[in-house]
């Protein structure tokens, strides 16, 4: 097992760190200051800052860096790509100023997979160039979505059409003014096997039909100007040609999906943990009480290695499942891509809980560590709660030991 960088990489991940550090951080007061905050999500702007930043980080070759596909990335592997992931993890913006972010990377990994000649060049293209974005239907209010195959919406085929009934919700990014179509899951044919009923379909956001009924808020935020939407899709009529790879292969897509983007999940949050780890030093260096500095009092040594052993345990975890990745498909890296989904957004609420303890009162009232928290929560239930991937580990583990 290799984890050494190769030359291409590192000179990516040198490029990115200072990039991040001294164009993206320093920036997200201005993008903060220029953000339209309401609960009308037709009134949202994207900050003028961001744009700005997109053109500086395409200008100096920071982009589509998730894409191994040298035809339409930067040629990365899984490998290469997690410190980088893991870099952007340190500011907010940093993934979307490099056109990294998601839902756009699984929607583009599966257009570059799966998606025709006219899919490509309709969506993929104009999503690569940063000017449109795009959002993933799977997830339904009326059924327990953590069983994929509960799920009621239909995309059926009736003569040369396709016709998308059904509700969805936590579309992210469906709030987003530039976000120009969706991925829609749903079941094409009910009397097939449960891995060959379901299909994806590409829906153009202004398809007659599609509805946005809320964005639905995390813990009290609505995350302008992205947003999690609750979407109704009632007689949405579509060309067949709007199937992705083909009706019944809505789970082989998603398959194929899921691998890489929970290694860019995990080492982002592994690079927000360590600017939590990074805020919490600072407070327990610079703050005194009953005449010693925080980190000389209490437990708060012990917290800070532990916090520190418990960041680099995930990052090798992370590591580990990018190289099974890169090295046996996704089907021989399950049990590792369903451990990092567990850990890493653990480790980055962990880490989070004691920099708001160390800051005390003020913690409460932190924007950042509460943007920090809210994302490691929201993450233990994205992309699969953790219930799901630890049975996952638990069942391919006890599947050693079956004669």
């Amino acid at each position: 097992m290799d984890f050494a960088l190769s030359e291409r990489a590192r000179r990516y991940v040198d490029l990115a760190e200072r990039f991040v550090r001294e164009r993206v951080v320093p920036a997200e007061p201005v993008y903060l200051s220029q953000l339209v905050r309401s609960e009308d999500w037709r009134r949202w702007r994207i900050p003028p800052v961001l744009e700005e930043l997109k053109a500086e980080a395409r200008a100096v070759g920071l982009w589509n860096l998730f894409l191994p596909d040298e035809e339409w990335g930067a040629g990365l592997d899984n490998r290469d790509y997690a410190p980088v992931a893991e870099i952007t993890g340190r500011s907010f913006l940093a993934p979307e100023v490099f056109n990294c972010s998601a839902p756009d990377t699984g929607n583009a990994e599966v257009l570059v997979k799966y998606g025709s000649d006219e899919q490509k060049k309709r969506w993929l293209e104009p999503l690569l160039a940063g000017e449109i974005r795009s959002g993933f239907s799977m997830t339904e209010p009326a059924v327990a979505s953590s069983d994929a195959t509960n799920m009621k919406a239909t995309c059926e085929v009736r003569g040369d059409e396709v016709v998308l009934n059904g509700q969805k919700w936590w579309t992210s990014g469906a709030g987003d003014p530039r976000c120009k179509f969706l991925i829609f899951m749903g079941v094409t044919d009910a009397a097939a096997d449960r891995h060959h009923r379901h299909s994806m379909v590409l829906v153009p956001m202004d398809a007659p039909g599609v509805k946005i009924l809320r964005m639905l808020p995390v813990f009290g935020h609505l995350d302008e100007p992205h947003g999690h939407a609750e979407i109704l899709f009632d007689e949405v009529r579509l060309p067949r040609s709007a199937f992705i790879a083909g009706p019944g292969r809505g789970f082989e897509v998603a398959q194929g999906r899921l691998g890489p983007g929970r290694i860019h999940h995990c080492m982002r949050a592994i690079g927000a943990a360590e600017r939590a780890l990074e805020r919490l030093c600072q407070r327990a260096l610079g703050r005194v009480a009953f005449g010693k500095p925080l980190a000389s009092l209490g437990g708060n040594r012990d917290v800070i290695a532990d916090c520190r052993m418990a960041i680099d345990q995930a990052r090798l975890l992370t590591l580990k499942a990018a190289w099974e990745l890169d090295e046996l498909g996704t089907f021989g890296a399950l049990t590792s891509i369903s451990a990092i989904k567990v850990v890493a957004p653990n480790v980055l609420q962990r880490v989070v809980d004691a920099a708001i303890q160390v800051h005390g009162g003020e913690g409460m009232a932190d924007p950042e560590l509460g943007r920090l928290m809210g994302m490691a929560r929201a993450l233990r239930i994205a992309d699969g709660p953790d219930e799901v991937h630890r049975g996952m580990v638990a069942r391919l583990e006890l599947a050693k030991y079956k004669r």
